[in-house]
């Protein structure tokens, strides 16, 4: 049986050092192929022409021209999906969070030098990260998103009456573009939201706080324990599974270091289930963007719990396999393009689910 093809990979690191490590480190994958190494986004751009890559991954802090002026000047020429290599510390995670916005795929964490596992660790979830940029389709979502930010203003979102109601949502490669358009659309009487977005530690809680900054509900990394309330956006911290719990006065934050589940850690299958149980028909689940399956099955357990549940189309996800994987188990009832989901989720709040499915 003939070989596939191996995903071809340009390393743009100022370090000569790192550059060697990463491309060291990715020559044990039999599926990847390190084509090229630039030092700087002059040299990248030339060898992207010359070398046609599957993906590129990018350091932030360079000389010359950074990170984030190179991926706004490449991207509209050669949509080509990038992982950011950065540092957890200083600017590097800040800026990291700013290249997902620009239009990076997915970031990686530089290992601490302390840490004996740590470049083992980044080596593998670098590779994994990079079979997900490969399939994944940059050119969209990005022309919808800007349209719909500029139509935007805070006197005209969506209003809502509080309710008993608890909105989950799982999403992975493409997810932080999307939810940087519907969560800033929601109005600050908002039912609680819960999210897992497959990112690193650290990355996770400069991604809240930047979200926060343009939402009028109050966004921030979830703490264990913590109450979930009204026009209050929690988001799962790198690392750590995420689930609720429910008792006389409301729902609760549980977070855990678990085994990893479907290759992930959090995990959006770890949160639906504890919805499903702890939330039953209250509940409005929503799958985005993602490769693989995580989150399909916890979405078919909400669904079968009574909970109004929701996927991204094919047509605006970077990466149409989590919610695919959704529709054809019969997860989702129904597939939303990323112009819809803020509407569809107000007025989940308000209706009950299709009639197979509600609880007596």
């Amino acid at each position: 049986m003939a070989m596939s093809k191996r995903i071809r990979v340009l390393i743009v690191d100022d370090s000569a050092i790192a550059r060697d490590i990463l491309e060291k480190g990715l020559s044990n994958f039999p599926d990847i192929e390190v084509v090229g190494k630039a030092s700087d986004a002059w040299s990248a751009r030339d060898r992207i022409v010359f070398l046609d890559p599957d993906v590129i991954t990018l350091d932030i802090l360079m000389p010359k021209m950074d990170g984030i002026e190179f991926l706004k000047r490449l991207l509209p020429q050669y949509p080509l999906p990038v992982v950011i290599v950065s540092s957890v510390t200083g600017s590097g995670s800040i800026h990291a969070i700013e290249a997902l916005d620009a239009g990076a795929v997915g970031v990686v964490a530089k290992p601490d030098a302390q840490d004996k596992n740590g470049l083992r660790v980044m080596i593998d979830t670098l590779a994994q990260e990079i079979r997900q940029a490969a399939v994944a389709d940059i050119r969209k979502a990005r022309k919808p998103l800007r349209q719909i930010h500029q139509a935007d203003s805070r006197r005209n979102r969506i209003q809502v009456e509080p309710s008993s109601r608890l909105i989950a949502i799982g999403a992975s490669t493409g997810g932080t573009a999307v939810l940087n358009t519907i969560i800033p659309l929601l109005s600050i009487n908002i039912p609680p939201v819960v999210i897992v977005q497959h990112m690193p530690p650290v990355f996770t809680r400069l991604f809240a706080e930047a979200l926060d900054k343009m939402s009028a509900v109050t966004v921030r990394e979830a703490s264990h324990g913590e109450r979930v309330l009204p026009g209050q956006v929690l988001i799962a911290p790198g690392d750590f599974h995420m689930s609720i719990k429910r008792d006389a006065s409301g729902w609760t934050i549980f977070l855990s270091q678990e085994e990893k589940v479907n290759g992930h850690r959090p995990s959006v299958d770890t949160l639906f289930y504890s919805v499903a149980r702890e939330a039953g028909s209250k509940a409005i689940g929503l799958l985005l963007t993602g490769m693989g399956k995580d989150g399909a099955q916890g979405l078919l357990h909400m669904r079968r719990a009574g909970a109004r549940c929701f996927s991204q189309n094919s047509e605006s996800s970077v990466v149409y396999g989590m919610p695919k994987e959704a529709w054809e188990i019969g997860a989702s009832e129904k597939e939303l393009s990323i112009e819809q989901m803020p509407a569809a989720l107000m007025s989940s709040v308000h209706t009950s689910t299709v009639a197979n499915y509600e609880r007596e």
